[in-house]
């Protein structure tokens, strides 16, 4: 009996994890068959494979890009869903709705007449292990999930010397 009060506490975490993550899947599952979007999914074995890329350049011995291919390599998967021409406000707020404002910290939120946008991340043991950025206008919406074991400075080191979607707007916000 001791064990299973002591293993039930456990299991309420490991779910509670799980159930977050299913919100973001339920979310891109329930617009990514709509042709008003646009959907990328980057497997982990792709970021595998382009940091081993980067690291093994031909024999090139820049250590700036072995380093990069190393970063890379933390990245788990990107899950991206985009869509132009729609009120993306609604959806932003949809989205917003769905996630459990315990699980993620908020980095920085955007917001102006027009357009907002939102960085959130989920930490565990002191890693990032997503990266959220959901944005919302008139004109547009996207949501973007980054799975990965970062620290912040990698984070930054990702938006600086990489073309990850979304990145460009963390490094302009950052500033």
């Amino acid at each position: 009996m001791k064990r299973i009060i002591l293993i039930l506490p456990l299991f309420l975490i490991v779910s509670g994890l799980q159930a977050q993550d299913d919100a973001i899947v339920k979310f891109f599952s329930k617009y990514m068959d709509d042709d008003r979007f646009s959907r990328v999914y980057i497997s982990p074995k792709m970021m595998q494979m382009a940091g081993g890329f980067l690291k093994s350049n031909d024999g090139n011995t820049d250590k700036e890009a072995a380093d990069l291919g190393e970063l890379i390599t933390k990245v788990r998967g990107i899950r991206i869903l985009t869509a132009d021409k729609i009120n993306g406000k609604p959806l932003y707020s949809e989205a917003m709705s769905t996630l459990s404002k315990n699980k993620y910290e908020e980095l920085m939120d955007i917001q102006d007449k027009s357009s907002s946008v939102k960085f959130m991340v989920r930490e565990e043991g002191g890693r990032v292990r997503e990266l959220l950025m959901i944005t919302g206008s008139a004109e547009n919406f996207t949501l973007l999930s980054m799975l990965g074991n970062f620290t912040y400075e990698d984070l930054n080191i990702l938006a600086d010397k990489t073309n990850i979607p979304g990145m460009d707007k963390y490094k302009k916000g950052g500033k």
